[in-house]
């Protein structure tokens, strides 16, 4: 118990003063060292360097660079406009479009701020032309967003594989399935409202204006299939995948749509690169403290104090889902998967949870954790790019907060709607 309190104690400590979290795991690394009398300055660094020298999180910074060659090259634009070509004209169709094109974008990029940006810079404009309520549009906008990280290419799945040696090609596939549920939570949520509200209704566009969207976005829609299809053919990695996926991304961005400047280009890769080092630098600082966590035995430490739960695995994934919920209102997606994935991965699998469904089911909660205030980083995005209030976003984002609720539910009553497809694409 004395590891477990040092470890909650710093961490959060370091956290309540207004530490940068990459700083409070290596404190916490530190902490334990002293009190294990195994400190070592040069173990540390070790360790430090360790955590971003792996060959599968060089998947990270080419999704993520992935994400901003799309925003910046008109395929998320293009992706949207194919979806309100298509369902613009029902009653809330923007929000229907922003479902469709969240699902859509979702396959491409993997980053839940990066598809929220764009949903949000082009949509939420377009919902305020149409008189929709600012609180709902920016709710579904924020919500949509976090449809990102579960349909691959997810960043999130290769940090969780990384950290908890979890297979990231299982990972990425089962998001699929349960990617497509959230859609479809999505849009009951919002037919509710629309109904409610009595939101405006688009024209309806001709075939031909369809077509020709569809024309349009037709090299942006290769992007999931090649990607899906070099995972699932094995034709190259998860990493390799990010690779082809940034290659992709700016081609067609500078020869295709040609939106894409060499002079843009620097802009781009300055963002990817500052996003990059934050992660990685989180990586590397989350390394010190697993080494430590380790070498301190808590995973069985923590193993017999819930030894009362581990015989039943469904009473065993509630609490651990409902631990991740309330984690995720104070802390973002990464660093909860960086600090708690390695001290929960075990306890599930000495619960006879299958690695997999775990995994996803961890990513899934931490993903609702964007949306959750106090911190909610999706709802910040939203927030920021509608020059909104947080309180107007928070009050929207509560129906599709709901929602996503009762599939985490759901989920975990049925762990076979993610094991049942996962075993057949496999």
């Amino acid at each position: 118990m004395v590891v477990t309190l040092i470890f909650l104690s710093v961490l959060i400590g370091g956290m309540v003063i207004g530490m940068p979290i990459a700083h409070a795991l290596v404190l916490t690394g530190v902490a334990l060292m002293w009190h294990l009398d195994f400190f070592d300055t040069q173990l540390l660094a070790q360790n430090l360097q360790a955590g971003f020298d792996n060959f599968p999180l060089l998947a990270v910074p080419f999704f993520i660079l992935a994400g901003e060659l799309m925003n910046a090259g008109g395929l998320s634009r293009r992706i949207i406009d194919l979806a309100g070509a298509f369902v613009g004209h029902i009653r809330g169709g923007l929000g229907y479009v922003a479902i469709g094109a969240a699902v859509l974008l979702a396959s491409m990029s993997g980053s839940a701020i990066a598809d929220t940006a764009a949903l949000a810079t082009i949509l939420l404009p377009m919902m305020r032309a149409q008189k929709y309520p600012d609180s709902y549009g920016a709710g579904l906008l924020a919500s949509g967003g976090i449809i990102a990280p579960i349909i691959p290419p997810s960043m999130p799945f290769v940090i969780y594989g990384v950290t908890t040696n979890t297979s990231i090609s299982k990972l990425f596939l089962s998001g699929v399935v349960p990617g497509l549920i959230m859609g479809i939570f999505l849009i009951c949520a919002w037919r509710w409202i629309a109904r409610k509200h009595q939101l405006a209704q688009g024209t309806r566009m001709p075939w031909g204006a369809r077509m020709k969207a569809l024309a349009h976005s037709f090299w942006a829609l290769m992007m999931p299939v090649i990607i899906l299809g070099g995972l699932r053919g094995g034709i190259f990695t998860p990493t390799e995948a990010a690779v082809v996926a940034a290659v992709y991304a700016l081609l067609v961005s500078m020869l295709v749509y040609r939106e894409l400047s060499l002079a843009g280009l620097y802009g781009v890769f300055l963002g990817a690169a500052k996003t990059t080092a934050v992660v990685m630098f989180l990586c590397g600082a989350a390394t010190v403290t697993a080494y430590m966590i380790t070498l301190a035995d808590l995973p069985n430490l923590l193993a017999d104090t819930f030894a009362g739960v581990l015989g039943s695995p469904m009473l065993f994934m509630a609490l651990m889902m409902l631990f991740l919920l309330v984690v995720g209102t104070a802390m973002d997606l990464t660093p909860t998967i960086l600090i708690f994935g390695p001290v929960c991965a075990p306890l599930a699998a000495k619960a006879g949870i299958d690695p997999v469904y775990f995994g996803f089911m961890f990513v899934y909660v931490g993903c609702i954790g964007l949306i959750t205030p106090p911190v909610g980083t999706v709802q910040n995005v939203v927030a920021g790019v509608g020059r909104m209030r947080m309180e107007t976003v928070i009050k929207g984002t509560s129906p599709f907060l709901i929602a996503y609720v009762l599939l985490a539910m759901l989920l975990v009553v049925f762990p076979q709607i993610v094991t049942a497809p996962l075993k057949w694409m496999y």
